[in-house]
Order: structure tokens, then C-alpha cells, then sequence
């Protein structure tokens, strides 16, 4: 083939995506805007800019190199060069996200069990995916918004009722934490309510599309927790999704609550059980709220991300600030102001956040030792 057939070969042919690549939306990421591409089978990902990302969403099939470089230079000014195209697809088709590229061999399966006797993890199901869309099945129409706005009014209002009264809580709990006969129950309450925060990610990820990898235990002696990890995060439909699959584990432990304030709120002001009660939900609260705390590895850490559209926030606003200091303003030239302005605020943040955790706790014990 000439050289001339070969160029008219490359500006007449249209590629397309494989089924079932994924795109995330824009991601800030350091400096950099970034999109995220996925293998459906390998699970293989890797990042690309704005400029490519406009090219790769538009091959679709039905255009060729002289459609993209007109769109491409209505959108950036810029003519699009032939060599960055072919460069482009070489790099998708090498990587086997166009359409009749051959499968890449799947992902090989990971020990079901990895670390030591102190530390380590064990999948406990073989399908975790097959598994909670098995639950998901039944629970499904109970994320219907009807059923979940009268759910989310009555915990506010537990959590309001409670509330209202701050004097009384630290009573409570120290009732509590005095009562082994009701504290060993409670405790193993909440440790099943955990298993139940983490299948509340795996179904409502299913809920929204997501693939779920792994179910299964993990321990840091002598603690032993259960885990679902939920794949797909980034590239679930829109931010509602995102933010639901977060905070579905939070949620779930509150709605276990309700039980417990319902039984409370049928008692005489006067019957002791009462002051238990309130202790335990107390606790319960602090436990299930506590995970919506903005940090590392928290949910509430993952969905401000998602919120903020920023991919690592943490390690990110670590790697700002270490050139912040560094070098100064001249360091950090090249992140733009939205940039500056997150990390900035989100490291302002952070240190209110353990501040606060810090006194809150010390105060805690202090309390515990005056009484």
C-alpha cells in the first residue's frame, strides 16, 4: 500500500469504543484535569486529558478523522494533527478499548487470603457481584424516594430528639459503659450492624450499576471487620449515585437505630431503661456519624471527593502544600485557582477536623476520670 492509500485509509476510518469501556466524568487531580478510562475485562485504567477525552468520546462509529478535526477545532481552536490521531488509536487499540480488538486475558484471581495472623484480610464469598445482587433483588424497590423520605424524617427526628438534650448524653453513656449485661449485647450490635453498613455499598452500588469485587473479613488484631470493596466508584451515572453508594453504610446504621428509639420513646420518663436506651443510641449515633466525617479512609472522605469532582484529595493536598512550603507561591504556578483554593481549604479543614477530634476525646476522658 502507498503512502497515499495509506493516508486516505486512516482519514476514511471511523473507530469505536468497545462495548462497555468506561469514562469518568472530569477529575481534578494535582494541576491536572483528568478523565479516566477503563477495560470492562481486565479492569486495566489509565488516565488521559481534556483534549484526548474529547477525542475518545466521539468514537463512536460514525465519524471519521476530518468529522473529529473539525469538531476538535471548533471546540479547543486548535487543528487536531493526523500523527496524534494515529498515535491516539494506536494507543486504544494497543491497550484493546476499540471495537474488534481482541479480548485481553482477564484479570487473575486473587489469593483468597492475604497477610498474617495480625493483620491481613480473606474473601469470604466467591461472587461478591452474584451475591449482592442476589440481595439487591428483594431490597430493591425499598430505595424507591417514597419509601426513603419518611425513613430519612424519622432518623432526623431521632437524631434531633436526642440531641435536644446534650446534658443528658454523657449520663447515659457512662450508664451504659457501666452495665456490662446490656453493653456486651450492644456492642455485638453494632459489630453486625458494620457487616450490614458494608452490604449496604455492595447493594446500593448494585442499584446504580456498579460491580461489587470482594466480600470478606478483614483484621487487625484483635479487631475483625467485615469489608465489600465496590469497583467502579468513579464511573457510576451521575453524582446522586456516587454520593447514595458512600453514604449507604451510614445510612443503613442509622435505620437500625430506629428499633432502639422507637422502644425508647414508648417508655416512662421515670423507667431506667430509658437512660440505657439513650446511652445506646448515643452511641450508636457517634458510631454511624462518624463515618461521614470528611477524611481518609472514611465514606464521608470518599464522597466529598466524588462532591468535588477531585480524585486523591488527601495525598493531593499533601503534595500542595509540601510545594507550598518548598518553593512558595512560584511552586505551585501551575495549579490553577480552583486547585489552590480546594487543597487549601480541604488542609484548613482537616486540621479543624483533628483538632476537634482531639479535644473531644481528651475532654472525654477527662470526664470519665472526674466522675
Amino acid at each position: 500500500m502507498s503512502d497515499a492509500e495509506r493516508a486516505a485509509a486512516v482519514r476514511a476510518y471511523r473507530p469505536a469504543l468497545r462495548h462497555g469501556v468506561l469514562i469518568s466524568p472530569p477529575l481534578l487531580r494535582g494541576p491536572r484535569t483528568v478523565h479516566l478510562i477503563k477495560h470492562p475485562v481486565s479492569g486495566a485504567a489509565f488516565e488521559v486529558g481534556p483534549k484526548e477525552y474529547f477525542v475518545i468520546s466521539r468514537l463512536d462509529g460514525t465519524r471519521n478523522l476530518d468529522d473529529v478535526v473539525a469538531e476538535y477545532a471548533s471546540r479547543f481552536r486548535l487543528r487536531l494533527p493526523e500523527e496524534q490521531w494515529t498515535r491516539l488509536l494506536g494507543h486504544l487499540g494497543t491497550r484493546g478499548l476499540l471495537a474488534g480488538s481482541p479480548d485481553p486475558a482477564p484479570p487473575k484471581a486473587l489469593p483468597a487470603r492475604t497477610g498474617t495472623f495480625w493483620k491481613g484480610s480473606r474473601r469470604v464469598v466467591a461472587d461478591a457481584h452474584q451475591i449482592t445482587g442476589r440481595l439487591h433483588r428483594p431490597l430493591g424497590p425499598l430505595l424507591n424516594p417514597w419509601v426513603q423520605l419518611p425513613l430519612a424524617a424519622c432518623v432526623l427526628l431521632m437524631i434531633g430528639v436526642l440531641i435536644a438534650r446534650p446534658a443528658v448524653l454523657l449520663e447515659a453513656t457512662l450508664d451504659l459503659l457501666s452495665r456490662p449485661a446490656a453493653l456486651i449485647p450492644f456492642a455485638v450490635f453494632l459489630w453486625f450492624s458494620i457487616c450490614l453498613h458494608e452490604l449496604a455499598h455492595g447493594v446500593a452500588a448494585r442499584h446504580y450499576g456498579g460491580m461489587v469485587s470482594e466480600i470478606g473479613l478483614r483484621w487487625r488484631f484483635p479487631a475483625v471487620m467485615m469489608y465489600c470493596t465496590v469497583d467502579n466508584y468513579l464511573f457510576l451515572p451521575g453524582l446522586r449515585a456516587k454520593l447514595v453508594v458512600a453514604g449507604a453504610g451510614a445510612y443503613v446504621n442509622l435505620l437500625l437505630l430506629l428499633p432502639f428509639a422507637l422502644w425508647r420513646a414508648v417508655l416512662d420518663p421515670s423507667d431506667p431503661a430509658r437512660t440505657l436506651l439513650t446511652g445506646m443510641l448515643f452511641v450508636g449515633i457517634v458510631q454511624a456519624v462518624s463515618n461521614l466525617v470528611p477524611l481518609p479512609p472514611l465514606d464521608g472522605y470518599r464522597m466529598v471527593c466524588h462532591a468535588l469532582r477531585a480524585a486523591n484529595l488527601a495525598p493531593e493536598t499533601r503534595t500542595y502544600l509540601a510545594l507550598r512550603r518548598s518553593g512558595g507561591r512560584n511552586a505551585v504556578a501551575a495549579y490553577p485557582p480552583r486547585a489552590r483554593r480546594l487543597y487549601t481549604a480541604y488542609a484548613v479543614l482537616s486540621a479543624a477536623l483533628l483538632l476537634l477530634a482531639v479535644a473531644g476525646t481528651s475532654t472525654a476522658v477527662v470526664l470519665l476520670l472526674l466522675r
